[in-house]
């Protein structure tokens, strides 16, 4: 079988620099979009995708507690469903924080989505030590290394890593 050779143009993008230039580089497939340049944002949006989910769940009633808030209610009481609605509003900033830190939208000042990508890291720190120190069984097992997994995405965001045209 005959594989095609794809072609690709270079383009320049507005990003945001570890030293504040807003300039460079991505590659673009033959239709126009960018090739592997925000990888880590990706993984990081799906997984605060699917915790949103599971938020959505709990405020709607589903008897998942024991895997949020502590474990020590298996229907969230109505004080924790409106804790796990403010969680869902704050999952779709760290996403926000996150595209913009790589370049792909330009939301926030360059320096805010540098300072602001730090602060959603030593929030993924804090959480995987409030999972690991939890009562509930089933949240240090299944949310402690998914917030180790999230604090490594959200690091390799802040160091810069996955900005448009960046390499690894």
């Amino acid at each position: 079988a005959r594989f095609a050779r794809r072609v690709y143009k270079t383009v320049t993008f507005p990003t945001s620099g570890a030293n504040g230039c807003r300039c460079g580089t991505a590659r673009l497939s033959p239709l126009g979009t960018t090739v592997g340049v925000v990888p880590f944002a990706l993984a990081l949006t799906v997984l605060l995708g699917v915790l949103a989910v599971f938020q959505i769940a709990l405020i709607c009633g589903a008897p998942l507690g024991a895997f949020a808030w502590g474990g020590r209610h298996r229907v969230l009481p109505a004080r924790l469903r409106i804790g796990s609605a403010v969680s869902i509003l704050v999952y779709a900033l760290i996403a926000t924080i996150a595209w913009d830190r790589v370049g792909a939208i330009d939301v926030f000042g360059g320096w805010f989505s540098d300072v602001a990508a730090w602060v959603v890291f030593a929030y993924f720190m804090l959480g995987i030590v409030m999972n690991a120190i939890s009562r509930s069984r089933p949240e240090r097992y299944t949310m402690t290394p998914l917030c180790v997994v999230l604090a490594g995405l959200s690091f390799f965001i802040a160091m810069g890593y996955g900005e448009l045209a960046s390499a690894i």
